[in-house]
C-alpha cells in the first residue's frame, strides 16, 4: 500500500483570505467551503484545508515544482511585492539557493508560514 497525504489544517487568522493568499500565488482556485475549512486543493490527492485559528505557530511547508512552476510562482511572488530569501532563517533576503542542482526559496504567507518553492528533490 503507498501512503498518500490527503489533506492537512492550515491555521489561519482569516481562512479566506489566507486562502485566497496562497491560492493566487500558486495557481490554484480555492474550492467550495467544506463545513469549517476553506479550501485549496494543491494536487489530485492533497488539499490545504484553512481553518481559523486565534493563536497558533509558523509552519513550514515545502512544495517540489517544475522549472515553469518555479518561474511563474517566483513572479508572482515578485509581483506580490513579497520579501523572499535563499534560506529558511531567512538571513538571505533576495536570493534564490541551488541546492542539488536546482533552484529553490522561502517566503512568508499572511500568517507567517514559512513557505518553500524547490525544483530539486
Amino acid at each position: 500500500m503507498t501512503i498518500t497525504l490527503n489533506h492537512t489544517i492550515v491555521p489561519a487568522y482569516n481562512k479566506e483570505t489566507s486562502a485566497q493568499f496562497f491560492a493566487q500565488i500558486f495557481g490554484l482556485k480555492v474550492e467550495t467551503p467544506i463545513g469549517h475549512f476553506a479550501v485549496v486543493h494543491v494536487n489530485d490527492k492533497l488539499t490545504f484545508d484553512f481553518a481559523n485559528t486565534a493563536e497558533f505557530e509558523s509552519h513550514h511547508y515545502a512544495f517540489h515544482v517544475s522549472d515553469e512552476e518555479f518561474d511563474t510562482i517566483f513572479a508572482r511572488v515578485k509581483e506580490a511585492g513579497l520579501e523572499y530569501s535563499s534560506d529558511p532563517m531567512h538571513q538571505n533576503k533576495g536570493q534564490l539557493n541551488h541546492r542539488n542542482g536546482g533552484r529553490g526559496f522561502y517566503f512568508y504567507d499572511l500568517d507567517g508560514h514559512n513557505l518553500e518553492l524547490l525544483t530539486c528533490a
